[in-house]
């Protein structure tokens, strides 16, 4: 195929990845000696019945008169004896599981290879020696036929496919595929993924891949190359279709009001996405927290558990707003009940604009309020910096409280001022009787 060769770069963005962009000429340059064996010896739990294949045996037959090396057939069983089960491939022809394929199932396996029982064999050779010229047959490379062929249905159609991660090696995780193992490189697992397992200080990248055994992984196939025994899997390129699925199914369930709880995956400029049962929300910056935030990250943290209220649901959008600091004490009541106008309090400057200065009050850290520039001073100001610095400690009057707008308004040059001296001294009285 004339293809330019991916490099690690060109595949970045889940939600932009194409089928031209993950091509299996492309991952295959992606990948190396890491890649398991998509075939091992193991025991299967499960017999593959008629009702097991379904379509996959759509292009078989068990009625062919003779059967040929690589054949998928169904048969039916005739006998059984401790070192063989004979089956009958239709139209006379007989083929024989030897009892070293015996020794290889499970004992649920063996226990449904009864007389009468239909199943599906591969055939090793349609013509053995050994047997009499009758056909030598194995149920496990049957199996794997099977899978083989579900990957390739996946493959062509790009659903997505429900699996587990099973393991994992330096070069990624491994996914059973049924009875198959399929390979998700590094640069094919997810950025959520990788942003936990990044977010995590403890132990090797290795040792924090190893918690994730038995998760539930969703991913798209994107290479079946069975000559090689590689069947090549990518968790991004299905993490879009997945969200978006499950984001639909998540909103109609969701009601205004709805206390959560989630877990964050992502922290941007403007909020916190949080996975609420496997889809996100968006908690803005102005969400997290009654003080003031600059950036989420000063507050959380990918991976940490929080407990949110849906604050709005929009269907078409596809949208859910999430709010932390709803699920706090609203600091602006304590404001109302022992706040006034005119009173005295302590507060720190926190920052500096070219309209004023912002002060965090020392009894009530969650409360900022603003000393305007025409309060800073008696004598004309052209900046705050001109009076006052951050992290500076001060004495300010309340000049003003609007609750409900969550205001409140501070001044540096009324402190001393003769029009509070009324309200001074009936504080100071009250000081002094304590």
């Amino acid at each position: 195929m004339d293809q330019p060769t991916a490099t690690e770069t060109e595949i970045q963005d889940p939600n932009t990845l194409s089928d031209t962009q993950l091509r299996s000429d492309e991952l295959a340059a992606q990948v190396s000696d890491d890649v398991p064996s998509a075939v091992e010896n193991i025991n299967t739990d499960d017999m593959l019945t008629h009702q097991d294949a379904g379509e996959l045996s759509s292009n078989t037959t068990a009625t062919t008169p003779k059967v040929t090396k690589g054949q998928l057939v169904e048969g039916t069983i005739t006998a059984t004896t401790p070192t063989s089960v004979t089956v009958d491939l239709g139209e006379g022809v007989e083929g024989v599981i030897p009892g070293r394929e015996l020794e290889r199932m499970s004992r649920k396996m063996l226990d449904g290879l009864r007389a009468g029982e239909k199943l599906y064999v591969f055939v090793v050779n349609p013509n053995s020696k050994d047997y009499e010229g009758k056909a030598l047959l194995s149920v496990n490379r049957a199996l794997e036929e099977m899978d083989w062929k579900q990957a390739e249905q996946y493959r062509a159609s790009q659903d997505v496919y429900e699996g587990h991660v099973a393991g994992y090696n330096k070069g990624g995780l491994i996914v059973r595929f049924g009875r198959l193992r399929g390979f998700v490189p590094q640069s094919q697992i997810s950025e959520e993924r990788r942003q936990l397992v990044e977010s995590q200080t403890e132990g090797t990248p290795e040792d924090r891949y190893s918690k994730m055994v038995n998760d539930p992984i969703s991913v798209k196939v994107m290479e079946v190359d069975r000559a090689r025994n590689r069947l090549i899997l990518s968790e991004r390129a299905a993490t879009r279709e997945v969200r978006e699925k499950r984001k639909e199914d998540l909103i109609g369930k969701l009601n205004v009001g709805q206390v959560l709880e989630g877990r964050v995956v992502s922290l941007e400029d403007f909020g916190a996405f949080v996975d609420v049962g496997g889809a996100e929300g968006l908690v803005h910056t102005t969400e997290i927290s009654w003080k003031h935030v600059n950036h989420p990250k000063e507050a959380l943290r990918i991976g940490e558990t929080v407990r949110v209220e849906v604050i709005s649901v929009d269907p078409d959008r596809k949208r859910i707003g999430l709010s932390m600091k709803r699920q706090a004490s609203d600091p602006w009541d304590e404001v109302a009940i022992s706040y006034s106008k005119g009173q005295l309090v302590q507060a720190t400057i926190t920052k500096l604009t070219k309209f004023g200065a912002f002060a965090r009050l020392v009894d009530a850290p969650d409360i900022e309020g603003l000393i305007h520039i025409s309060e800073l001073s008696n004598q004309r100001v052209n900046h705050p910096r001109e009076v006052v610095k951050e992290g500076e400690k001060l004495t300010l009057r309340v000049v003003k409280i609007l609750v409900e707008e969550r205001r409140l308004g501070l001044s540096l040059k009324q402190v001393n001022s003769a029009e509070y001296l009324d309200i001074d001294m009936k504080n100071y009285s009250s000081d002094g009787d304590k």
